[in-house]
């Protein structure tokens, strides 16, 4: 069985890696890119921040049909205000922000909201608390777009820098 507070409090942890990234990342090098069809550490970040916002945003509303052409619409009154241009300062913030916001919000819910059927944005049906598995894994599948691109410019991640430093301590 998956528990709530266990999602919650790993989405948190994801997100304080994620901010770590941002922090950590060179701020003029913002805009770089991987390869021309890829998005840059900024939007990458933005990203982060306005899909996981928004979609729990819906989820908190009360939506349970996520697909079709109506969907971008019904996003829209969820997405918090961060400029496409934002600096590391304000991915930051709105990235605390956001995760502060919405995990104490997703932690009133009842076992009986969780429960409930969605329909995802590929037609998969799940119930919410599986809906609120898909937006923290989205996060951790852009977030490791991040870390790449750390390493891209000769920084070592966190996650690897805490693994590293547990080893050397046994």
């Amino acid at each position: 069985m998956v528990r709530v507070e266990h999602v919650l409090e790993n989405w948190k942890s994801i997100r304080q890696d994620t901010i770590a990234a941002v922090e950590e990342f060179p701020s003029a090098e913002f805009d770089f890119r991987a390869s021309p069809d890829l998005m840059t550490f900024r939007e990458l970040a933005r990203h982060i921040v306005v899909a996981g916002h928004a979609l729990t945003g819906m989820l908190l509303a009360g939506e349970t049909d996520f697909t079709g052409p109506q969907f971008r619409e019904k996003l829209k009154p969820h997405v918090p205000d961060v400029p496409e241009s934002a600096d590391a300062a304000r991915l930051i913030q709105a990235l605390r922000d956001s995760i502060d916001q919405r995990t104490a919000q997703l932690a009133g819910q009842t076992p009986e909201y969780y429960a409930g059927i969605v329909t995802r944005m590929d037609g998969e049906k799940v119930t919410r608390l599986e809906m609120l598995q898909f937006v923290k894994e989205h996060e951790l599948t852009h977030r490791s777009q991040m870390f790449m691109y750390l390493r891209f410019k000769g920084i070592v991640p966190t996650t690897t820098r805490r693994r590293l430093a547990r080893q050397a301590a046994k």
